[in-house]
């Protein structure tokens, strides 16, 4: 169960990652990215293997330490439930660089791959878009 439940929360995200990136100017693309409830889906499967662990999750984070952390997510259902939070915090990242993009004018083939990166890497993929706006707005100031 908790091998399907980790699949599902990606599941859960894709289809707004897949609208985001193949279908950026679809008018209905924009209205359903605006909601941050897009999320909920994957958190719903984080907090379906979350719950039960309450009380481990809580005291590691209420507590923080490095060893408290690693022996808690040596299990197989504390891990997945912190990938679906994961997933749930690229997705809303994600979300964000979409909305600002098509604010912005940037052009969906530019933002493509910073949104594939944004699945994959959000650290990365979110400095890579800030810079981008810089230089956006740089050339816009030039004009």
């Amino acid at each position: 169960m908790t091998e399907f439940l980790f699949q599902l929360s990606f599941l859960a995200a894709a289809p707004f990652w897949a609208l985001m990136i193949l279908a950026p100017s679809w008018s209905r693309t924009r209205r359903i990215a605006e909601s941050p409830l897009i999320a909920l889906p994957s958190l719903a499967v984080c907090l379906t293997l979350l719950l039960p662990l309450l009380g481990d999750f809580w005291s590691v984070v209420t507590r923080p330490t490095l060893s408290g952390l690693t022996e808690l997510v040596g299990t197989p259902e504390a891990l997945a439930a912190l990938w679906g939070q994961i997933i749930a915090w690229d997705l809303l990242v994600g979300r964000w660089i979409y909305l600002d993009s098509r604010e912005r004018g940037l052009h969906p083939l530019l933002m493509a791959p910073v949104l594939v990166l944004a699945i994959l890497l959000s650290p990365i993929a979110f400095p890579i878009y800030l810079a981008l706006r810089i230089g956006q707005k740089s050339r816009a100031a030039a004009r």
